[in-house]
Formats: C-alpha cells, sequence, structure tokens
C-alpha cells in the first residue's frame, strides 16, 4: 500500500489498460495525488497480479511532439490497493464509503451499459449499472454525501446513459423510490469525454524494466469533463478540461477517431495486418481510411463539430504513430457493439443529411453483415 501524501480517493471501476494509462496516469502525475481503489470485475485476475507488484506499473511514453520524438518510462505509483468484486463485494462497498472519497470512475466498454437480465442478480456478478446502484446505497445509507460519477466509457452522453441505467435497474429491483430520487438528485452524473491511446508495450521497456503489467500510451492525452460548476474535479492535471457540454467533442472523436479504428478492424480483416500502424503503411488502406474520414464520415457531421477535417487529419497522424503497437484485435473486442455506437449512426447521417450514398462506408457494413 502506497505511503504517499494524498488529498482523497478515487474508486476506479476497472482495471484494464485503458484506465492505468489514462485516470491512473493522472493521479500519479497530479500535484494533489489522490490514491485509487481499483476494482476488477470481470475475473481476469488483474486485481492480483497488480497487488503482487505493489500495485505499481510502468508507463510508456512515446511519439510526436511537434514533429519531434518523445520517449519516457514513468513509474505508476496512485493505486493505492485492488479488489475483485466477485471475490471480496462487502470490500467494494466499504471502500465506496471512505469519507475521503472525490469521485466514482469507470470504464465497463459500450458494452457495459445494460441491465442484468435477472433483477436479482447480485452486484458482484452482475453489470456495472446495478453494481453502481449498490455503491450509491450503500453510501446513502452510511450518512455521506454523494461523489461525482465520471464514466469513461465510449459512450455519447455517457453520464446520462449511465444515470438512465441505474434508475431502470432500481425500478426493476424494488429500490425504495424516495431513496432514489434522493440519491438521483444529489448525485453529479458527470458526461465525460476521454482520448489516449494505450496498448500494451514490448519488453523489455525501453529503459531496461521487464513489467508484465506496463502500459504504453501516445503523448497526446485529453479528459473533457462536463460537471456542475459547484463539484470539484478529482484530479488536478493538465490533460483534464471541465467543459459546459462535451456533446461536440464526444460526437467529434466517437464518429472519426473511433469510427476510423473500428473502420480499420473491419478493413484489414484477412489482410494478416496486426497493428494500425502497420494499415496506415499500406498506401491502399491508407489512401481508403482518408477518403472515408474525409469524404464521408466528416461531411456526415457538418456543422455538429468544430474543424472536423483537421482532427480527421490530425488522427491519420497519430495512427502512423511508429512507437505504438496498438493492435486490431483489441480494437475488435466488442466490435458489434462499437459499429452500432461508432459507424452505423454516420451511415444514417450521411444519408439524410447529404441525400446520398456513402460507398465506402456502406460497402464495409455490407461486408459485416450490417444492412444500415
Amino acid at each position: 500500500m502506497s505511503t504517499r501524501a494524498s488529498a482523497g480517493t478515487i474508486l476506479q471501476v476497472g482495471t484494464g489498460r485503458f484506465l492505468r494509462g489514462f485516470v491512473a496516469a493522472f493521479a500519479s502525475e497530479a500535484a494533489d495525488a489522490p490514491r485509487i481503489i481499483a476494482v476488477e470485475t470481470t475475473g481476469s485476475g488483474m486485481a492480483a497480479r497488480l497487488a503482487a507488484q505493489g500495485s505499481a506499473y510502468h508507463l510508456v511514453v512515446r511519439g510526436l511532439v511537434d514533429g519531434r520524438p518523445v520517449e519516457r518510462v514513468t513509474r505508476i505509483s496512485a493505486i493505492d490497493r485492488t479488489i475483485d468484486a466477485r471475490a471480496d463485494w462487502p470490500a467494494v462497498l466499504a471502500a465506496a464509503c471512505d469519507p475521503d472519497l472525490r469521485a466514482i470512475v469507470s470504464n465497463v466498454t459500450e458494452a457495459g451499459y445494460v441491465t442484468d437480465p435477472d433483477p436479482a442478480t447480485p452486484p458482484a456478478t452482475g453489470a456495472y449499472p446495478g453494481k453502481l446502484l449498490a455503491l450509491l446505497l450503500a453510501r446513502d445509507a452510511a450518512g455521506l454525501a454523494p461523489v461525482p460519477v465520471l464514466p469513461c466509457e465510449l459512450v455519447e452522453r455517457n453520464g446520462e446513459r449511465l444515470r438512465s441505467l441505474v434508475l431502470e435497474e432500481a425500478a426493476r429491483q424494488g429500490t425504495d423510490p424516495v431513496t432514489v430520487a434522493r440519491i438521483d438528485r444529489a448525485t453529479p452524473w458527470g458526461v465525460t469525454l476521454v482520448d489516449r491511446i494505450v496498448t500494451t508495450p514490448l519488453l523489455p521497456l525501453p529503459d531496461g524494466t521487464d513489467d508484465p503489467l506496463a502500459v504504453a500510451a501516445e503523448p497526446f492525452a485529453s479528459w473533457h469533463v462536463a460537471l456542475p460548476a459547484a463539484v470539484p474535479l478529482p484530479i488536478l492535471h493538465p490533460a483534464i478540461a471541465r467543459v459546459a457540454d462535451v456533446g461536440p467533442f464526444a460526437l467529434r472523436k466517437i464518429r472519426i477517431l473511433n469510427g476510423a479504428h473500428t473502420a480499420l478492424v473491419a478493413r484489414c480483416r484477412g489482410t494478416g495486418i496486426e497493428l494500425v500502424r502497420e494499415a496506415m503503411a499500406d498506401p491502399a488502406i491508407a489512401a481508403w481510411l482518408e477518403a472515408l474520414l474525409l469524404d464521408e464520415i466528416v461531411p456526415a457531421l457538418g456543422d455538429r463539430v468544430e474543424d472536423g477535417a483537421g482532427f480527421a487529419r490530425s488522427v491519420l497522424e497519430r495512427f502512423r504513430n511508429p512507437y505504438l503497437d496498438h493492435r486490431l484485435a483489441d480494437i475488435a473486442l466488442h466490435h458489434e457493439t462499437k459499429l452500432a455506437t461508432r459507424l452505423i449512426p454516420t451511415l444514417a447521417d450521411h444519408r439524410e443529411r447529404l441525400g446520398r450514398e456513402p460507398v465506402r462506408l456502406a460497402a464495409l457494413l455490407d461486408t459485416e453483415g450490417v444492412s444500415g
């Protein structure tokens, strides 16, 4: 367990690469040094593996900044302890009742935004909305004020969507409506947008370290957070920005950057290409992706986003990062859900707004068995 000075606790639901290279990295780098309690929910064994090496690991940041190569290796020590939710759910509830808790953050992916088929499913093994409901109820029963809920899933209006699922789950479980309404009114439901590519590095690391839990990331990182003005951000870090509305930023990123990732998964199937940068080294694929972005995805967004074409070009440059081994197999996880949130809406928008068929996107989705 860490003994460094701390200014509060963050309950992090998820122990995967992304949160370790994003929220936990920010907390480790922040001057206010919040502690993180990381909760494993998937049965992956990551909680035990992290605990075995003192909950610390290394972050490799490599890429281009203003055209110049950047490479650094840092030790991330923000995680104070880990909990396996399936093995010790009471410890998760206790962590939620920490009087110094600043926020609950999560990344359960788009596929985690569901309610359990059986309302009697225990929170320890159930879907995230049921887990979050249990955490909020436990904190309320302890007489503690609600804390901000800051989801990091790539779901449009993620906090609003998560709130609706929690309320739906509460109704399905027959939870006291007065209690639920009180918690709902008092809880700051944040809407956020995350942006950083996080992958697994080759070992040993550039400094010679052999850390099986290390993560690699590009230098670029941003976290747009929409919260009421009176609610403090849980971490003070240059990459974290409070905004009035993440909508335009989220729409731009999900449809362009994440849409391009999911499009590459489909386009590269059967080619033997394993990495994003390898795909971008193929002239035909790179030209296809550029045309897909600039001729079909960006026009479908229109004036709903700022400088869509410029952002698309920056995405193409980030995809060419020679230092990142961003595996298409990792992007392919929950592929059907990602098609539904990242590409299919663009197909509909292009048809409606421009009155014509986006031929590349339509052909791609047809190969995926999606008619749109």
